[in-house]
């Protein structure tokens, strides 16, 4: 997707992280704060998680990122009105003054996630400041952008990681030693804090310690299109020339890297099998789903490999004909690109031995839980393919080349709760 921006937002020296007011649940007004938040709206995939959480509460945050109604148009009006009306009813209300907000995820295994979360400029991929590394789909950036538009608010902000350790997350940690503003449990029994950064001081710091530094957009490419798309249409600087965003210094907290799976509506895992033949070693495994990922794991620390389930049992694939690869992997890109398994899975399965477009809900479906792909397969009598992760150092070093991987290649984590910090452009 090419957006060009006006020129008086251009040529940032590096990561503006600004202030601002930030939108948030009056406590006494909603049942409890856990039970207003969300996942992203791009992993509240499934029709029974989405009525779970309208059910949760009524004032939900997912009646405001997934409003439901028959057309685009309806639902971006629905969600721009259930806004004013929380608005002027007082369940959400503005903080007083600008702030940056720092966030904290601590799981029920102990692991502590810190960030801090503002207001970024918008930067241009040719900027190099902030770094994609996937494609994205134009119809999703339409639907974000509309639903933005009509609502005049980021929603939820998108995860952003970069490598600092320096003044940003020393200001952070001191941060976190204060009474926080917010502190609820979600029914997934991860904690979350958050406070507001308003010493100009520290502000300061954070400012020219951020100026530095580059970003890689960890999740939520499809916001940050939407962000650079939004203000390509304004004639002059303004509030669209920031989108709200979670930056997580990695060289502290480092993130879980996933992959995510792909389920293959209407082929049958024996014709999946069928079509492979020879050109991929295959190996069938009578074992757990636990067992079988092991020997994905082991698979790929050698070479392309893959997991076939949604037959009950799992089937091997690894050791890719060399002369597929030459044949369908395009030449002309760095060999780290060419040989991750995303994109032997698109190039050489998808496309030359499948024939399945990547971008058609009706033959494919993206799915970040290993265990619901593998059951969504067998229920459907589809083929989920399962994926090994690839790691941070691999993304960040293609992104730093200006080399984008194949859609939907990583699920970095923890993702910030939904609901919890809102940006109103107006306020």
């Amino acid at each position: 997707m090419n957006i060009a921006g006006h020129s008086e937002a251009r040529a940032p020296r590096g990561l503006e992280l600004n202030p601002f007011r930030g939108l948030r649940y009056d406590p006494e007004r909603v049942g409890s704060l856990a039970s207003v938040t969300s996942p992203p709206y791009d992993v509240v995939v499934r029709p029974d998680g989405l009525h779970h959480l309208q059910d949760a509460d009524p004032y939900n945050i997912v009646r405001l990122i997934l409003p439901q109604a028959d057309t685009p148009e309806i639902r971006n009006e629905q969600a721009a009105d259930t806004l004013r009306r929380w608005l002027a009813a007082g369940i959400l209300a503005p903080d007083p003054v600008p702030a940056l907000y720092v966030y904290e995820q601590q799981d029920v295994d102990g692991l502590l996630q810190r960030g801090v979360i503002g207001a970024l400029r918008v930067s241009e991929p040719e900027d190099g400041v902030v770094l994609p590394h996937e494609d994205v789909m134009d119809p999703v950036v339409a639907d974000r952008a509309g639903l933005m538009r009509a609502t005049r608010a980021n929603l939820e902000p998108l995860l952003l990681t970069y490598r600092g350790d320096g003044a940003t997350s020393e200001a952070i940690e001191r941060t976190a030693k204060l009474p926080p503003l917010l502190t609820t449990t979600t029914e997934d029994g991860v904690r979350h804090r958050l406070w507001g950064l308003t010493d100009p001081a520290e502000l300061s710091l954070v400012r020219e310690d951020l100026a530095h530094h580059q970003a890689l957009i960890a999740d939520g490419h499809h916001r940050w299109a939407t962000y650079r798309l939004l203000r390509a249409e304004q004639p002059s600087p303004g509030p669209w020339d920031l989108g709200l965003v979670l930056l997580v210094d990695t060289a502290r907290y480092p993130l879980r890297v996933r992959a995510i799976h792909r389920l293959l509506h209407g082929l049958p895992v024996a014709d999946a099998l069928a079509a492979v033949g020879d050109l991929f070693r295959v190996r069938h495994l009578a074992v757990s789903l636990p067992e079988a990922l092991e020997a994905l794991a082991e698979a790929a620390a050698e070479g392309n490999a893959f997991l076939l389930a949604g037959d009950g049992d799992f089937h091997l694939l690894d050791r890719p004909d060399p002369g597929l690869l030459a044949r369908a992997v395009p030449a002309g890109y760095p060999p780290a690109w060419r040989s991750l398994d995303a994109t032997v899975l698109h190039t050489a399965l998808l496309d030359h031995i499948w024939h399945i477009p990547e971008d058609s809900p009706a033959h494919i479906a993206y799915i970040h839980d290993t265990a619901a792909t593998v059951a969504k397969a067998e229920r459907g009598g589809g083929t989920a393919v399962l994926l090994h992760p690839v790691r941070e150092e691999v993304v960040r070093e293609l992104a730093r080349q200006g080399v984008t991987m194949p859609r939907k290649s990583t699920s970095f984590g923890p993702k910030p709760a939904s609901g919890l910090v809102l940006r109103v452009l107006d306020i």
